[in-house]
């Protein structure tokens, strides 16, 4: 102990007399640090997507299906601004995507199973647990696929989106919240499960909204029409929220078999037949 003590204080006195500089060490930014802090204003409509995915679970479970059912639409209006608005101020980061991601599995992938099988799954017992899952993993894969594939066209979902999916049993229930009773019933709530499920991991191209431009100056025959909307939405809203979920998702169905039914552009012929060997590169391509 006294040789640790003498050898410290010759250190101390080594230095004794000596200006002491301090150099300020560089934050390193490496793939494990966080960045302190996140954009306030798209968070808040994120969490909020979230705390509707909640309360739906909650009076789900409750047996409050025309309560449960509405959140969804909620959670959908509010994913569709926390991405525009995110994109509108700046302010898009990687942790607001992978947050809204995680809300959109509760929202649209846990709440709508859960609200199905209370509603109309329960008299198929296990099956009817299995269909929940099945929606519930489809919704995840949709969401993972959607973070990692690169756009080709931003006008068109590959696949169903899954608040469209979520919309399928939230405005279903919302239209006729008796809820099934039956086993011969709930196999209409498998299929009402089943569909938007498959289509998520589907190929199937869907519309997006995201392309269009509100900074874009309109008419005002377009404020008209969405007045006129809003009101039939206030005066029939079980009516029109669920003809607006099924057609949007019989949408990607007639788009399929226009691509498929579109007739081939004809090939050129006006290719000399005096040089049949200038007709082999064109056929090919």
């Amino acid at each position: 102990m006294v040789k640790h003590r003498s050898q410290r204080w010759n250190r101390n006195e080594a230095t004794a007399g000596q200006p002491v500089r301090l150099h300020s060490v560089p934050r390193t930014r490496t793939g494990r640090g966080l960045r302190h802090g996140v954009s306030l204003l798209p968070s808040l409509f994120t969490i909020a997507n979230l705390f509707c995915g909640w309360a739906c679970v909650v009076h789900a479970m409750r047996g409050e299906f025309i309560v449960a059912a509405p959140f969804i639409g909620v959670a959908i209006v509010l994913d569709m601004l926390d991405g525009r608005i995110a994109r509108m101020t700046g302010t898009t980061s990687d942790f607001g995507v992978q947050l809204d991601s995680l809300a959109d599995l509760i929202s649209f992938g846990m709440a709508p199973a859960i609200l199905a099988f209370q509603w109309g799954l329960v008299p198929l017992r296990r099956m009817g647990w299995a269909v929940g899952f099945v929606f519930l993993t489809a919704a995840a894969l949709r969401l993972a696929r959607f973070n990692i594939q690169t756009v080709s066209d931003k006008r068109y979902f590959v696949g169903l989106p899954s608040p469209a999916a979520a919309a399928i049993p939230a405005a279903t229930i919302f239209y006729y919240p008796q809820g099934l009773h039956t086993p011969q019933q709930a196999f209409l709530a498998m299929a009402m499960m089943v569909v938007p499920a498959l289509l998520m991991v589907s190929t199937i191209r869907f519309r997006s909204f995201k392309t269009i431009d509100m900074r874009q100056r309109r008419g005002y025959q377009v404020l008209i029409g969405v007045a006129g909307f809003l009101a039939l939405v206030v005066t029939y809203p079980h009516e029109v929220l669920i003809l607006m979920a099924y057609a949007y998702l019989l949408s990607g169905f007639i788009g399929l078999a226009r691509s498929r039914l579109r007739p081939v552009e004809a090939v050129d012929t006006r290719v000399s037949d005096a040089h049949p060997a200038a007709a082999a590169p064109h056929e090919r391509s």
